[in-house]
């Protein structure tokens, strides 16, 4: 007897045949997002599922510039003993202005000198507690605007100072470093943008608009500089400084 189906019967057929195609497509959907056991792993990205209605990675690049100090900090200062508080605090001012005054007389703007430290203490014999004299000691920071000219500013300043000058430290840096990171936020634009093609293209997926971007404080390396003194002046060697930059972007996946 050939079989008859009513408006009912048809209605339920229909409805799980849909719910068979939904179910499948869920399976294929989900396996596709699923990683191989034996496939690459791709490290340094994020990526949702591609099962999400809408799939993303998220990538870091860095990018890295390379520039010359142009500016040099120098931490230096006098140290001087008297027979009393007020006699070694004389002392120590007169040296300093000696000090300051070489620095301007060499270029140095006044507003680039600035006293940083003083400390006047009593010193003692062996085996005593009375004070026989007194140290004083006063510190300045002075910022050389021109490496050119900054090994004979030193030098000048020591020569000034006599027996008397200390020389703490000195520092290289770049004075002005904006385009530096512009160049260098580029890159780290660029290089993300490249690496998340390339993840793209291995999931065989179409990579889509940025869709947020993030980064991180840059980060300086130091260079090392030595000074040595010299009968004309200082030799300073600037050296390069490196500034990096990294970013994370987060792109749209097709």
């Amino acid at each position: 007897m050939p079989a008859i189906v009513t408006p009912a019967v048809r209605s339920v057929a229909l409805g799980t045949a849909a719910a068979a195609l939904l179910i499948g497509a869920f399976s294929l959907g989900a396996s596709r997002g699923s990683a191989s056991p034996g496939g690459p792993r791709l490290a340094g990205a994020q990526l949702t599922s591609s099962a999400s209605p809408a799939s993303k990675i998220t990538v870091t690049g860095t990018g890295t510039v390379t520039g010359t100090p142009n500016q040099l900090t120098l931490d230096m200062g006098v140290q001087v003993s008297g027979a009393s508080v007020d006699s070694a605090l004389q002392q120590a001012s007169q040296a300093v202005r000696q000090v300051t005054a070489a620095l301007e007389h060499q270029g140095v703007a006044a507003p680039d000198i600035q006293t940083s430290g003083l400390s006047v203490q009593p010193s003692y014999g062996p085996g005593s507690q009375v004070p026989d004299g007194y140290q004083a000691s006063e510190s300045l920071t002075a910022t050389l605007a021109q490496i050119t000219a900054a090994g004979a500013q030193i030098q000048a300043a020591v020569h000034a100072g006599g027996n008397a000058a200390t020389v703490d430290d000195i520092s290289l840096n770049l004075a002005d470093t904006s385009g530096l990171l512009a160049t260098a936020r580029a890159r780290a634009v660029a290089d993300a943008r490249v690496k998340a093609a390339q993840y793209a293209q291995a999931l065989g997926q179409r990579l889509g608009p940025a869709l947020s971007v993030s980064d991180q404080a840059p980060a300086p390396v130091l260079p090392f500089a030595n000074a040595a003194g010299k009968a004309a002046s200082v030799p300073i060697s600037p050296g390069s400084q490196q500034l990096s930059v990294s970013v994370t972007i987060v792109y749209a996946l097709g």
